[in-house]
């Protein structure tokens, strides 16, 4: 069965969460914290936990606090919803269920599964028990002339009644009469396929953050609180180890034998190290330890006396190992949670919905990308899962469909209304995500960003520029070498503008990860200087080129506008903003002994004294200009730009070259060096 909706009522915090879908693979619940995401949760686990006494709603403690008092005083007898699922049918459960009601178990459509806050389950087919009578009727050995002889029968056992009251089909009946004794009993057909249908509903686990196995435990201590029903949360997943152990507390306890506690602490140990291995990033130098052994006396108690049970994590890489609890609490909550998910896939097959509340909280982005493979690879294999998050790194960008806003709503009074009138507030489950506000969606907006700027790169070599005017110019010169049969970029260079020379940086750190090839075109001026050095110094660029304007320009500081050269350059100004007479922009001459200033700056303090019905200067605009004019334009001193464009492109694909043959020369190397250590791929 695969659950399709649900809705949650009057539970904590959520007054009425609305119906909302579930994917039939995993399903992300989104929002803040506090917003409800654990509250529904936790009441979808209260409609059939894998333990049945975690399934009791209690009142007091958990019904919508506004409305608790009120409720409380009617509970009795009108005992409210708490939580209403829809599910499919898979075709192995219509089939089971059509041998067990007949035909109409065909027409039966999505089975509705609730409980109510008096704890008690329902059951809805949305069929009746006279269309069961007819059903069974129709795929009996009655004939249809005969079938009429039972058309006041509306429920099995007055079915079972008529056909008692004639001894004379009783015979010819015996078949049909045993086989509905035998399914049936003296039930009625929608109590036995509601019991069964109930009976096939997958069972909810949740585990929580709060769930982390104990480095050390008593296990005196633990058969106390086992006994007393008082189990802590490190307790139950001590649990779920020893049932890998296909052991009780008391069975732990008898062993009588070196080997026989070795050899299935060892197998434990290998399961889950192998585990770890496939899903822990650099998980590959790290194996579990399990001890049992007596607690030393000078050890804190409770673990100086009795049997002490200890996990350990052994790094190979330097033979040392610490005791499992003082890891990185990410570390702690991944292992945890496959004791726990080991256990129950043993335990239940697939016959499980998985809910995870803020899975991987505590693990790095990157780890938890390596989560989210798992759940989609691991989980969502065999099981539907549900899980809540605030992380942008734990929503899947390509099933963006998956993800459900939770926002806890709160309105306040309208001025018409009475101000003590309890506004319409409560956790709100979202299918349209235009409903949520922004700070509930801003999850969704980050994974959404993050993976746009992964795929911002469409080549894997890369000239990195400042800005968009500085790409305009690249292109347009490559284009019009190109047009004059001249040397010019390769075309497999992409250029990509970053913001500004500090951002470049940032950019080279964040996508070196993507083995993208990259070179540098960039301004070079006092303000820059110390930014540039570093791109020079950075690991990335090793292999590849930071050029500077002023290496093509023949000044000391120059933006990439100082390589077209002053005199094209204040034609393209004037040109743009039709700039002539006492308007015209004529560069300033250099001072006498020094060098020419910056073209741009000097564009700007002159268009700082045009008249004021002259369209604003800003530097992507001659640029833009110069890109629709295409490359027939005519501007005097393009002779020099195009030299100086041409030597700035010539050494970038040299750097390209010299790239490429230096990879080629490793690939061999890296061809073998994959085979040794290439694993089994991942699912």
């Amino acid at each position: 069965m695969i659950l399709k909706t649900a809705h949650i009522s009057k539970f904590k915090c959520v007054n009425n969460s609305t119906p909302f879908t579930l994917d039939r693979d995993v399903t992300c619940l989104v929002g803040k914290n506090e917003a409800g995401k654990t509250a529904i949760l936790e009441a979808l686990h209260r409609l059939k936990p894998v333990q049945d006494k975690d399934g009791a709603f209690d009142i007091v403690r958990e019904y919508f606090k506004p409305e608790m008092l009120e409720y409380e005083s009617r509970h009795k007898d009108e005992p409210g919803l708490a939580v209403t699922t829809t599910w499919e049918l898979e075709p192995t459960d219509r089939q089971a269920l059509e041998e067990l009601i007949g035909p109409v178990a065909t027409t039966v459509g999505l089975v509705t599964v609730s409980k109510t806050w008096d704890n008690k389950h329902r059951v809805d087919l949305g069929i009746t028990e006279a269309q069961i009578v007819t059903s069974l009727l129709e795929a009996s050995d009655v004939g249809k002339k005969d079938r009429g002889k039972y058309k006041a029968a509306h429920s099995i056992p007055e079915l079972m009644t008529q056909l008692a009251a004639r001894p004379e089909e009783q015979a010819q009946r015996t078949a049909f009469i045993q086989g509905l004794q035998k399914r049936f009993g003296g039930k009625t057909g929608l109590q036995v396929a509601e019991g069964w249908l109930w009976d096939r509903v997958p069972r909810f686990a949740l585990f929580s953050q709060y769930l982390r196995m104990p480095g050390q435990l008593s296990v005196e201590d633990f058969k106390t609180r086992s006994t007393s029903n008082q189990l802590t949360d490190e307790d139950r997943v001590f649990s779920s180890l020893l049932g890998m152990l296909n052991m009780s507390v008391e069975a732990f306890l008898a062993l009588s034998t070196y080997e026989q506690l070795t050899a299935r602490l060892e197998a434990a140990r290998d399961t889950l190290t192998h585990e770890l291995r496939q899903h822990w990033p650099d998980g590959k130098n790290l194996s579990m330890e399990f001890k049992f052994d007596d607690g030393l006396p000078g050890d804190p108690a409770p673990y100086n006396k009795g049997k002490v049970f200890r996990a350990r994590i052994l790094n190979t890489r330097y033979g040392a190992s610490t005791r499992f609890d003082q890891r990185s609490s990410g570390f702690i909550w991944f292992f945890s949670f496959l004791v726990w998910f080991t256990q129950l896939r043993r335990n239940y097959k697939s016959d499980l919905v998985l809910l995870l509340d803020e899975p991987g909280t505590s693990l790095h982005g990157t780890a938890q990308r390596e989560l989210l493979r798992f759940i989609e690879q691991r989980l969502a294999k065999d099981f539907q899962v549900v899980y809540s998050t605030h992380s942008p790194f734990m929503i899947d960008g390509s099933n963006l469909h998956r993800a459900r806003p939770v926002e806890d709503v709160y309105r306040e009074p309208h001025g018409d209304e009475d101000p003590n009138t309890k506004p319409a507030r409560g956790t709100k489950v979202f299918e349209n995500w235009w409903h949520a506000d922004r700070p509930t969606l801003f999850p969704l907006m980050g994974c959404v960003a993050f993976d746009l700027t992964q795929t911002m790169f469409i080549s894997p070599h890369n000239v990195l520029v400042e800005g968009v005017a500085d790409l305009m110019y690249i292109e347009w010169f490559r284009t019009k070498l190109a047009n004059l049969k001249r040397p010019t970029l390769d075309k497999r260079w992409t250029i990509t503008p970053c913001g500004s020379i500090t951002k470049i940086g940032a950019f080279l750190n964040l996508f070196a990860g993507n083995h993208l090839h990259c070179a540098v075109i960039c301004d070079y001026g006092d303000g820059g200087k110390r930014e540039v050095r570093s791109l020079n110094e950075t690991a990335v660029l090793s292999a590849a080129e930071v050029l500077t304007a002023d290496q093509f320009a023949d000044k000391p500081q120059a933006d990439l506008e100082d390589v077209l050269g002053d005199e094209c350059y204040a034609a393209l100004v004037n040109k743009c903003y039709q700039l002539s007479g006492a308007n015209e922009f004529v560069p300033p001459k250099p001072p006498a002994g020094g060098a020419a200033g910056r073209i741009v700056q000097a564009a700007e303090d002159h268009m700082r004294t045009v008249p004021p019905e002259v369209p604003e200067f800003t530097h992507p605009g001659p640029a833009d200009y110069l890109m629709r004019q295409g490359p027939h334009i005519s501007l005097p001193g393009l002779d020099v730009a195009l030299d100086r464009f041409q030597a700035m492109f010539e050494r970038l694909n040299s750097s390209l070259d010299a790239h490429l043959n230096a990879h080629a020369s490793n690939r061999p190397r890296a061809a073998a060096r994959a085979g040794q250590d290439q694993m089994p791929p991942r699912r």
